[in-house]
């Protein structure tokens, strides 16, 4: 059974799982697919038409579809005033267990992972893929069409014009490497001895992953390598 406040709105062609909770004053619009177990703040915005000046402009909340629409899995949490806009040529994709704060915006046809937390007043342009487990500090800025890597760390106030690596830490404006998350990681099971080993491979000094490298961390690094 879902939770959904009197003053929220929910469009046509909007698909609800279960258990999911829509605070006061939420828009979705469809066309829409939402999973299980979501919590949606006070004024989310999702599925509104994608930010192309010259695309269309149906009026949602009365029925008109016209887009790729917003496809949204299970467990995420998706705090107060988040927008999140419908693809233009595809499907805007949040994945599963994701944590996206207040004040946030996900334009159209970006593809959002598992896991991935976003911080307050991250703005992420169109076309762009965030990859398991990253964490994007308070009020990133990503260029449209970029990719940030799985269990990529983005400092507070970071602008990123270009790819960011797997489980790389970046700072400043443009991003700057500083190093890699060694505490992510550790969390995923890595050793001390393994996260020593992995890094000449995450820098591309060697081409071969330590043999004791965790089955989840092996197969994110095999993902990122083969997109």
């Amino acid at each position: 059974m879902n939770r959904v406040h009197p003053t929220a709105i929910i469009g046509d062609q909007v698909e609800l799982g279960d258990d999911n909770v829509i605070g006061p004053y939420a828009v979705i619009v469809g066309p829409a697919r939402i999973g299980d177990g979501n919590w949606f703040g006070p004024r989310v915005d999702i599925g509104q038409p994608a930010d192309y000046r010259g695309g269309p402009h149906p009026v949602g909340w009365d029925g008109e579809v016209d887009g790729g629409g917003v496809v949204i899995g299970n467990g995420n949490v998706v705090k107060e005033s988040v927008s999140i806009t419908q693809g233009m040529f595809g499907v805007t994709t949040i994945a599963d267990g994701c944590y996206i704060m207040g004040r946030s915006w996900i334009a159209h046809d970006s593809v959002v992972e598992s896991d991935v937390t976003i911080t307050s007043g991250v703005q992420i342009a169109g076309h762009c893929h965030i990859w398991t487990g990253a964490n994007l500090g308070l009020g990133t800025v990503v260029h449209q069409r970029t990719h940030v890597g799985p269990g990529a760390m983005v400092g507070m106030g970071t602008v990123i014009t270009r790819e960011i690596g797997a489980f790389q830490k970046v700072v400043g404006t443009p991003a700057r490497s500083i190093g890699y998350n060694t505490v992510g990681l550790s969390r995923r099971g890595c050793t001390d001895e393994t996260v020593a080993a992995l890094l000449p491979y995450l820098a591309g000094e060697t081409a071969t992953l330590p043999v004791d490298t965790p089955a989840e961390v092996a197969a994110l690094l095999k993902s990122w390598n083969d997109r």
